[in-house]
């Protein structure tokens, strides 16, 4: 006869569906995550003989223009295809300033019509000072 009181046992914890869940939640956001290379602006720059640009300025004014004509000024997307759109992103990075110097960075792909868009909406804030981005050609071609 067995007269010793009965002790329950210690509850078991069981680990696995924690760790299961902790597994698909790692694999959840490292699907879900975007990195910064795949946020940058995907521009093919045309090919031109010429001389190296000199220093950049500190303060300099990026327009660039993708291949379906989309506009991105320092890197920011405008709205729409609109001339007034773009001047009042091209107003928000100026300012008053009137002295930035331009740089265009159409890609090769680009309507001519969205390069003319860029320059008259500059202009007609008073920023004349243009450059145009481009890459050398291979020497080996």
């Amino acid at each position: 006869m067995n007269l010793r009181p009965h002790r329950p046992e210690p509850p078991d914890i069981n680990l696995t569906p924690m760790i299961d869940v902790v597994f698909l939640l790692l694999i959840f956001f490292m699907v879900s995550t975007t990195f910064k290379e795949d946020t940058r602006i995907r521009v093919r720059l045309p090919e031109a003989q010429g001389e190296k640009a000199p220093a950049e300025e500190s303060r300099v004014l990026e327009i660039a223009i993708d291949g379906a004509g989309t506009f991105y000024v320092n890197e920011r997307k405008v709205a729409d295809r609109e001339p007034a759109t773009l001047q009042k992103a091209i107003l928000g990075v100026v300012g008053e300033e009137r002295e930035f110097p331009v740089v265009i960075r159409a890609d090769a792909e680009t309507p001519h019509q969205a390069v003319m868009t860029a320059m008259d909406a500059a202009s007609r804030l008073g920023l004349l000072r243009f450059a145009f981005a481009a890459t050398r050609p291979d020497a080996s071609r």
